[in-house]
């Protein structure tokens, strides 16, 4: 039986005041901590997803809660609810699988956004956009500051991407000057935890997989690349308290822990918390794979008080904790059916 990856709140606490909150891609790895979260603090939540990288089981536990409801819907198409908050959290975001069918993963960035912005308007509630630090490419500047304009390769493998949710910041701030929509933006940068499907394709899921697995450990060129992560349930609490802000606090702010570590640190690391015998083995880097990657987290330090908690090696510990239940599950059912 798979573990339930989200721990009780921390930072979020009940509240007083039950509103009525729309998280599209809510049975994903964010989403599903989102709704959790937000069920917990006392609010009802209408969790919106196609399944097409989100997973019926990341909200199962919440399937029989009074004030939580699951629709299967695309939103590329219109969708019609009654709501007083929105979570624009629709989109895959693995490489390896936004990549498996990029028209649809633009459809879904833009088209997507186009839905929910006038959704929001028609019921004039706020809306806050999931955007992503990919949309400031192989960066130039380093760390990234929300002034940074990027270096993005428009035709490249990873555009479908990248454009797209550069594409929703652009539509999140006309409907703001265009109809005085309250929004919000979020840059997220990358983001690990309980609860990452196995076949995940990122860097901290494969690792940890190949680790318990005793697999060669596959880091992409020599691993010199680095990446800051930011454990889930500090996503979270960022995204919560800059919805909770004030009008004014648009953004877009970033959101990630600005400890940065190389890809093969990272590798080294999991294997020393997992006890593994796995090799580290090195294969071709890919097409516009960002070399650097780090956070400045300053606005959104100063503008609503955010900052991450929780440390690398608690994050991977907590992770890898998770990972093990799942794979020990995983190799249990194969007996049984044998």
């Amino acid at each position: 039986m798979t573990p339930d990856p989200r721990p009780s709140p921390t930072t979020i606490k009940s509240c007083s005041e039950t509103r009525r909150v729309l998280v599209t891609g809510g049975a994903g790895f964010l989403g599903s901590h989102l709704c959790a979260r937000l069920i917990d603090a006392g609010h009802r939540v209408t969790c919106v997803d196609n399944f097409s990288t989100g997973r019926r089981a990341a909200v199962a536990h919440l399937m029989d809660h009074r004030r939580f409801e699951l629709m299967d819907h695309d939103v590329t198409n219109p969708l019609n609810v009654v709501v007083d908050e929105i979570y624009n959290l629709a989109c895959p975001a693995s490489p390896a699988h936004y990549q498996l069918d990029p028209i649809q993963t633009l459809k879904t960035a833009v088209l997507g956004a186009i839905n929910m912005l006038e959704l929001a308007r028609l019921l004039r509630v706020k809306i806050l956009q999931a955007s992503t630090s990919e949309i400031y490419g192989d960066p130039q500047i380093h760390p990234q500051t929300e002034g940074y304009w990027g270096n993005v390769n428009p035709v490249g493998p990873r555009s479908c991407y990248n454009e797209g949710k550069r594409c929703a910041e652009t539509l999140f701030y006309d409907y703001h000057r265009q109809y005085a929509l309250p929004i919000k933006i979020i840059r997220i940068f990358n983001t690990y935890g309980p609860g990452m499907r196995p076949d995940d394709g990122r860097v901290v899921s494969n690792f940890i997989i190949q680790a318990l697995k005793g697999e060669p450990i596959t880091v992409f060129g020599d691993g010199t690349q680095t990446r800051s992560f930011c454990y889930v349930d500090d996503m979270v609490d960022g995204m919560i308290r800059l919805m909770s802000s004030s009008d004014s606090v648009t953004g877009p702010l970033n959101f990630g822990n600005p400890d940065e570590v190389s890809i093969l640190s990272l590798a080294r690391e999991i294997v020393t918390i997992t006890g593994s015998t796995s090799e580290i083995v090195f294969t071709r880097k890919p097409i516009d794979d960002p070399t650097l990657r780090r956070p400045d987290i300053a606005a959104a330090r100063d503008q609503i008080g955010w900052q991450p908690a929780v440390g690398m090696e608690e994050g991977l510990t907590r992770t890898i904790s998770y990972f093990v239940t799942m794979v020990a599950g995983m190799r249990s059912a194969r007996v049984t059916e044998a």
